[in-house]
């Protein structure tokens, strides 16, 4: 989920870190923010609110910025420091930045593979659920299709 940053927040180290990255890696591959979006299946609006700094973004944002941008994690590597400013921004406790040197460190994203500590194969498990779901349902043959086609029966019929 989306959080609007405070402005004292949109002016902090990790948020502004992220957000230089993000533009930077984005204008180095040549695509505007509504290419980016329609890649990540985002918004236009959610690239340009996380880039000017309207916005915290999320962590699917950050991993599937990272796959399209072939940024080689960086964005979800800066993804811990942002998350605990976003929790400090919306007023909930997070973790301290000592706390942040013990979290585990972004597993890299290995094409092919499959480990459940890296958001990214999370999200393209989750987007190639969709995608078959997608096919089954179309597939699908029409309720009255699916039944074979009778006539009314008659309780004096039956043996």
């Amino acid at each position: 989920m989306e959080h609007t940053p405070p402005s004292s927040a949109a002016h902090s180290a990790p948020s502004q870190q992220f957000r230089w990255e993000l533009r930077a890696c984005r204008v180095r591959r040549g695509l505007t923010q509504r290419a980016l979006a329609d890649l990540v299946r985002f918004s236009r609006e959610t690239v340009a609110a996380v880039e000017s700094g309207r916005r915290f973004g999320s962590q699917e944002f950050a991993v599937r910025c990272d796959d399209v941008l072939d940024t080689g994690g960086r964005l979800a590597a800066l993804w811990p420091q942002v998350a605990a400013e976003q929790l400090a921004a919306d007023g909930r406790r997070g973790p301290r930045s000592s706390d942040l040197a013990r979290l585990d460190p972004p597993v890299p994203r290995q094409r092919g593979r499959r480990d459940a500590r890296d958001p990214g194969a999370v999200v393209d498990a989750i987007d190639e659920l969709r995608e078959l779901i997608g096919q089954v349902l179309s597939s699908q043959p029409e309720a009255d299709d699916a039944t074979p086609q009778r006539g009314p029966e008659r309780l004096d019929d039956q043996p």
